[in-house]
């Protein structure tokens, strides 16, 4: 039995909806887990090898990402609002006593976010019926 354009069409938009929504429900606990490594004591910072920009470009381009496909129409508010966050945070990081904020960090942060949305808006582009469209 042969399926019709509409049901081809009706799955899409079941695929994007779904995506939208697995990328927002990542989005917030990212987010909040970014905010909680960011201002908490340093002995809480979880550590890698990886070098300490790379950590943060990252956690940034993924926090981009997912906020940018979760939210296909507000892509610039997300890009506004996540380097808004990372000098935030860094400024926060002057109110623990083991942390320090440096305009640097921010700087690879907000080069982080801007990267991930970037690249999630080329993934829109490439494929608009999944990731173009706020369902």
């Amino acid at each position: 039995m042969a399926t019709g354009a509409g049901d081809n069409r009706t799955a899409i938009i079941y695929i994007a909806a779904m995506i939208s929504r697995v990328c927002r429900w990542i989005a917030w606990p990212l987010l909040l887990a970014i905010i909680f490594v960011t201002v908490s004591p340093i002995g809480l910072r979880p550590v890698t090898p990886a070098p300490a920009d790379l950590e943060r470009f990252v956690a940034y381009a993924a926090l981009g990402g997912v906020f940018c496909l979760g939210y296909p129409k507000h892509r610039l508010l997300a890009l506004v609002s996540l380097v808004a966050l990372a000098g935030a945070l860094e400024a926060l990081q002057h109110l623990v006593p083991t942390r320090h904020g440096r305009i640097s960090d921010a700087a690879v942060k907000a080069l982080g976010a801007a990267t991930g949305i970037l690249v999630a808006q080329r993934l829109a582009t490439f494929c608009p019926s999944l990731f173009g469209r706020d369902v």
